[in-house]
């Protein structure tokens, strides 16, 4: 437990530096969007592909995967369920409020989680490769029918493999299942591009919360606090009787299942919303709600199963 909290300890302390960076306008406007860049396109890419070229590839391709998978489809229709029932909103709203409901922040906060918290980022590497891969696409490609009534499948199928973090996985996926040992010269250069990943991740999102305002009147508070509740009281509770009763998961797995199920919502989803001009206040507010709310929620978790 000790453990636990000295990693939130590092993970929280790099954020606020980050917010007091942004906050006095150290290094100047836009910053930190550079700074995300960066960490998408380059540093995040060769973390990636350390940490799952020495993968446990049973970790990768086992019942901690699919454990995730059911709790996220539950995920999705217990929201969808609410939206048809109490919210009304048009399919694109319900679809980007089902997806802030369920798609985790595998990259920003969940690599440091599972880099100081669960002890290794391969149990969030397969979450991060199943967002990006399938489910990323397949909301991409509602959107674009239901906003724009067609879609263009053949950027549709081809974007994951435009995504560095993608190919970079899928790279060292493939030499995991080789068992290829690569020699330390050729490893070197991306363990060290790699190092940056983690605090360039937590300084670019500690500088994106300056400036935001929760739950204003109007704005679709009920999706909000119903997303919210989904993704950081309930998933975690879905993950635990997949994990526990179905997958018979136990120890180190079971943790990391339900730690990764509780973590937020993916800024990702409200770059979606930003796109399509859809639930945007919705979007950006869950993800902001569940930031806040998941990391006592990890603590709880963490002194319950770690």
């Amino acid at each position: 437990m000790v453990g636990v909290l000295v990693g939130f300890s590092i993970i929280g302390f790099v954020i606020l530096i980050g917010y007091f960076v942004e906050r006095f306008g150290i290094i100047g406007e836009g910053a930190g969007r550079v700074l995300n860049r960066m960490a998408f396109f380059v540093a995040t890419p060769a973390l990636l592909f350390t940490v799952l070229a020495h993968a446990d590839v049973s970790v990768l391709f086992s019942e901690f995967l699919v454990t995730i998978v059911c709790t996220i489809a539950v995920g999705v229709l217990l929201y969808v369920a609410l939206a048809r029932l109490f919210f009304r909103t048009p399919l694109a709203d319900t679809v980007l409020g089902a997806s802030s409901a369920t798609y985790v922040n595998a990259n920003n906060i969940g690599l440091p989680v599972a880099l100081y918290v669960l002890g290794s980022a391969q149990y969030v590497a397969p979450v991060l490769l199943l967002q990006l891969v399938v489910l990323a696409p397949t909301i991409l490609a509602v959107l674009d029918v239901t906003t724009r009534g067609r879609a263009s499948f053949v950027a549709i199928l081809t974007q994951p493999f435009r995504n560095p973090m993608i190919l970079a996985s899928l790279a060292g996926v493939l030499v995991a299942l080789s068992g290829t040992t690569l020699p330390d010269p050729v490893l070197a250069p991306f363990e060290l591009i790699g190092g940056a990943a983690i605090p360039m991740v937590l300084l670019s999102f500690g500088m994106s919360l300056h400036g935001q305002r929760l739950l204003k009147a109007g704005t679709g508070r009920r999706q909000v606090v119903a997303a919210t509740v989904i993704k950081v009281v309930l998933m975690p509770i879905i993950a635990y009787l997949f994990g526990h009763f179905m997958f018979d998961l136990d120890g180190a797995e079971l943790f990391a299942v339900v730690a990764v199920s509780a973590l937020p919502t993916a800024q990702n989803i409200f770059n979606f919303a930003s796109r399509y001009d859809r639930a945007l206040v919705v979007t950006r507010d869950t993800v902001l709600l569940t930031t806040i709310t998941s990391m006592p929620a990890l603590l709880v978790i963490a002194a319950l199963l770690a």
